[in-house]
């Protein structure tokens, strides 16, 4: 029934595909196997993309109310709810303290809290929190919309990771102007994680008169490691905040970006009708790293 109502409200299977999280063809074979079931055609599929029947609309009303009032019912038993699992989207490269911090203080406050956390992208952390599959995440975007509450919990002023000869080569005293890097490509990541996000990145760099690139395709992931060996050669650069967790080759220097044009931030996001207790702690808790990073 979502995926039938994902499908009509974005008039395109393979739209509706990327915002599920699932294969094209799978979400089809979903959308037929509910058409066979109810003896009825749902939608009218064109070269454009698709359009609700007759009965598809009376159906797509109907499902919104029923996948409302689901939503709701959970939303009522959460509030119930202040121990348990406490589910946390993490993106790649957070501040190294940042979680470690407020795990720590949500351990001494409700020891019977279990944590269980999950590498996702922004997008697909906003996608989970909508689906009650989520409790909170850490998104380097701020969603949009009344459903979701937000913090900022980071702001890093990000640095560039250059082949060693080239970073000594590049660097001034406050670091590498952003300008310098022209000629070079940038290690990026696939826009479909975070869109906002690469949007803001990548008019930073045209702006400074570099060339983004050409899109990542969005089933390609960033790994992480692998950006060591594209700049080593120096040939490329890859953005990277001051204080990375992982072990950088004499190879491989990572330089501040001169004036700090480039910040990364990082929001908590989690239900506006959660009530949860042990949620509010950590939210708070990350909250107050934040704060007193900003003091020191």
């Amino acid at each position: 029934m979502r995926a039938f109502v994902a499908v009509a409200e974005a008039g395109s299977m393979s739209k509706a595909a990327r915002l599920l999280h699932v294969s094209q063809p799978a979400l089809s074979q979903t959308i037929t196997a509910l058409e066979r079931r109810l003896g009825v055609q749902l939608l009218v599929r064109t070269s454009t993309g698709v359009r609700a029947t007759d009965a598809g609309t009376t159906l797509l009303g109907e499902s919104r109310a029923v996948l409302a009032r689901h939503d709701q019912a959970l939303a009522a038993v959460a509030r119930h709810t202040t121990t348990g699992v406490l589910r946390v989207g993490v993106p790649l490269e957070l501040p190294p303290e940042l979680l470690p911090a407020a795990l720590a203080r949500l351990a001494e406050t409700y020891p019977d809290t279990r944590v269980q956390a999950r590498h996702l992208s922004s997008v697909a952390q906003v996608a989970a929190l909508r689906a009650g599959e989520l409790d909170v995440g850490l998104v380097r975007e701020r969603p949009a919309g009344p459903d979701l509450d937000a913090v900022l919990v980071a702001a890093e002023n990000v640095g560039v990771l250059l082949a060693a000869d080239l970073a000594k080569r590049l660097a001034g005293p406050d670091g590498v102007r952003l300008d310098a890097l022209a000629g070079l490509d940038w290690f990026a990541f696939a826009r479909a994680g975070s869109p906002a996000w690469y949007d803001e990145l990548a008019a930073i760099l045209r702006s400074h008169g570099l060339d983004v690139g050409p899109e990542i395709p969005e089933e390609q992931r960033l790994i992480v490691e692998l950006k060591i060996p594209a700049v080593s050669a120096g040939g490329a650069y890859a953005f990277a905040p001051p204080e990375w967790p992982y072990p950088l080759p004499d190879t491989v220097r990572w330089v501040p970006l001169a004036g700090n044009p480039i910040v990364r931030r990082t929001w908590a996001v989690w239900p506006a009708t959660s009530h949860r207790r042990d949620l509010a702690e950590f939210v708070a808790a990350l909250d107050d790293h934040r704060r007193g990073e900003s003091r020191a």
